[in-house]
């Protein structure tokens, strides 16, 4: 496999917190690349995604341009993940999608008022 770039909200607590759970799983090291989307480097590297997408969700970009956004990045998260790959199989069953789709919209559209409450658990 080979790396592809996650786009994240650096300013999220829950989201910074994820990306390095996700480092720490990761099936091998540098597999992803983290890059902040209020960044420079995102700008330069991927100037036709613009900031206001992918400060709604998570953008994963494979090498060739593909880019998969919000609940579709992950099933491809977890099957670069040690100890969760088989789970990535669920994720094609109609019911899991739909709800993993609610979800992850809930998620994203309220991490900040849920930052407020894991920050102090998470460090910048």
């Amino acid at each position: 496999m080979k790396n592809v770039a996650l786009i994240y909200d650096d300013k999220c607590s829950l989201c910074r917190g994820s990306m390095k759970w996700i480092e720490l799983h990761a099936i091998r090291k540098g597999i992803f690349e983290f890059v902040s989307c209020q960044s420079e480097e995102r700008r330069l590297r991927f100037p036709w995604l613009a900031e206001e997408r992918c400060m709604q969700s998570l953008q994963l970009i494979f090498p060739d341009g593909h880019t998969l956004a919000g609940d579709e990045v992950i099933p491809e998260i977890i099957s670069r993940l040690r100890g969760y790959r088989i789970l990535s199989v669920l994720f094609k069953l109609p019911v899991i999608k739909s709800v993993l789709f609610a979800l992850y919209r809930k998620l994203a559209d309220n991490r900040y008022i849920i930052s407020q409450f894991i920050k102090p658990l998470i460090p910048e």
